[in-house]
């Protein structure tokens, strides 16, 4: 009898987490792939914070700094002009109910600008491999235009911003990369040194690489000359 007069109690309302939320038509393939194309800026969002806890590296937190940011612009310009998503969508769940401009686009494109810059202009080349360091950059280079245009069209596709909603949220995150980069590299990267000097960032081995041209190649040529170096001693003992 007591659990029959549980069970009558009318149940909660529930509520799902619509931040990895992503709705496509059912029976469509291509919506369904464009829905977990949708989902990539979750996906880096999850690589910087894997890549701050590992590498503690003050231009990474720099980079993220600026992806909040704008995001935080992104809010602040939904809510200032309050244009609605598409009425087609009937989409259950989104985070806000405002279209303009799309954070899903303004995302990416800080993240792609932004990477494209610290391509070929922060990395600079160290060793003789010339040809093949200039191919691998390009080739990421399309690679990332791929994934920003794949993933700003997802948007439309599923019915979750207009194209304008998408072209603007792409320039607004464009811009936002450009002088979040410049800002970074004039005017955060000369105090740097002095941050990563500071006693906390000691204490939590944060660095700065900013005197490295290429961090990749240090990084290997580093780890490669110490494991020799152990390697050999380890047999020195062993004799």
């Amino acid at each position: 009898m007591a659990s029959e007069e549980q069970c009558s109690a009318p149940p909660p309302r529930w509520q799902s987490v619509s931040l990895t939320h992503a709705e496509y038509p059912a029976d469509d393939m291509t919506g369904q792939i464009l829905a977990y194309t949708t989902l990539l800026p979750m996906a880096i969002l999850v690589g910087f914070v894997t890549l701050i806890i590992f590498k503690r590296e003050l231009h990474t937190i720099s980079f993220f700094g600026g992806l909040l940011i704008n995001e935080g612009l992104n809010w602040l310009l939904k809510h200032i002009l309050q244009e609605p998503r598409p009425c087609g969508g009937g989409h259950s769940t989104v985070t806000t109910e405002y279209g303009m401009p799309s954070s899903h686009s303004q995302f990416i494109w800080f993240f792609v600008v932004y990477f494209f810059l610290f391509l070929y202009l922060r990395m600079h080349q160290t060793n003789n491999a010339r040809c093949v360091e200039l191919l691998w950059r390009h080739v990421l280079s399309i690679v990332l235009l791929g994934v920003a245009l794949s993933v700003s069209y997802s948007r439309v596709y599923l019915l979750y911003h207009t194209w304008s909603q998408v072209i603007y949220g792409g320039v607004a995150g464009t811009m936002v990369g450009i002088l979040w980069f410049f800002i970074t590299q004039e005017v955060l990267t000369p105090i740097f040194p002095k941050i990563a000097a500071w006693p906390i960032s000691e204490f939590f081995l944060v660095r700065d690489t900013s005197l490295i041209p290429n961090i990749l190649w240090f990084e290997y040529t580093v780890t490669r000359s110490e494991a020799r170096n152990r390697q050999r001693k380890l047999g020195t003992k062993l004799q």
